[in-house]
């Protein structure tokens, strides 16, 4: 196991501590997905959500964003578009590489690890954080939707153009310096050290690992797909096993409903899971039982405008 960096302590938090932050996925993504993270948000059973600025719910996801400063909220990075009848398109328009031939976002990273201009990528992204600024936003953070930026198909990523947006606002990045608890890789590790060292000489703030759950819910529609119990207790089990440092821990939840479930090819049973888990008393104890502490973004973002070392 890598060991965690200093953030816990340049957190202030106490030596071992094993610090997460449970932060929602695809703000703005649909009404659905609107609905119920304002509803974990207001009932603190997150930490922090990122917003899609180029999808179409974005407004009603922005708007609150910015009448409420007091959450952590960050954007969410989007080169991909990944449904088939729910689609959404750049925002600085279609005269670029960053689209498909139907004119949106590529369904898929590779797309756009080998289609997309360094230059296109950049002004992209600096257009969906200026126009949550816009939107009167406090941003906390960036993070990536699909890893479209990490270079995870080809190789070919788009850190650089990420550093330098995140080092010009003084946000942290959601980069993870570990490939703990996802897996044994070296070659994929070597990438990530790389890529941390290029995010600390820009001084951007990473964390130390990111975890989650399956996207899709297994065996989804057959005889053998995941009951809620044990989508819980999985989530559950990954919680008792984060180790010291600081992790995030990233889900999707969303409101299961026709909205919903005409907008995605899959996994709306599994993001409404998500959303009755995030609610679940017996998860609320798990985190309680294992001591975890619950950061947010925001201190993170404190902590490299600070330049705490």
């Amino acid at each position: 196991m890598t060991l965690p960096s200093d953030l816990a302590d340049r957190l202030g938090l106490a030596p071992g501590a094993r610090a997460i932050i449970l932060n929602a996925d695809d703000f703005g993504m649909c009404h659905a997905a609107n609905t119920a993270i304002v509803d974990l948000l207001d009932a603190g059973r997150i930490d922090s959500a990122t917003v899609m600025v180029p999808c179409s719910w974005s407004p009603e996801a922005l708007a609150f964003a910015a009448s409420r400063p007091d959450l952590d909220i960050g954007v969410h990075l989007v080169l991909t578009s990944e449904w088939s009848r729910y689609r959404w398109r750049p925002l600085t328009g279609t005269a670029t590489s960053l689209v498909d031939a139907a004119g949106f976002f590529p369904v898929d990273v590779a797309s756009v690890e080998q289609t997309a201009s360094d230059e296109d990528v950049a002004a992209e992204l600096a257009a969906q954080l200026q126009a949550a600024l816009d939107a009167g936003v406090d941003v906390t953070h960036l993070d990536n939707h699909m890893g479209s930026v990490y270079g995870l198909e080809t190789g070919r990523d788009f850190l650089r153009p990420v550093f330098e947006l995140a080092a010009r606002h003084g946000l942290p990045f959601r980069l993870p310096r570990s490939m703990d608890g996802v897996g044994e890789d070296a070659a994929l590790q070597a990438t990530l050290d790389a890529a941390a060292a290029a995010a600390d000489a820009s001084g951007v703030v990473i964390i130390d690992r990111l975890w989650s759950h399956p996207f899709p819910l297994l065996g989804e529609g057959t005889p053998e797909e995941e009951t809620y119990e044990q989508v819980r207790d999985g989530f559950i089990a990954l919680l008792r096993a984060v180790p010291a440092g600081v992790t995030e821990i990233y889900l999707h939840p969303m409101v299961d409903d026709e909205e919903l479930r005409s907008a995605v090819d899959f996994s709306a049973t599994k993001r409404g899971y998500e959303l009755r888990l995030l609610r679940d008393p017996a998860v609320l104890q798990a985190i309680e039982d294992e001591a975890l502490v619950r950061v947010g973004w925001r201190a993170l973002r404190d902590v490299q405008r600070a330049g705490v070392r």
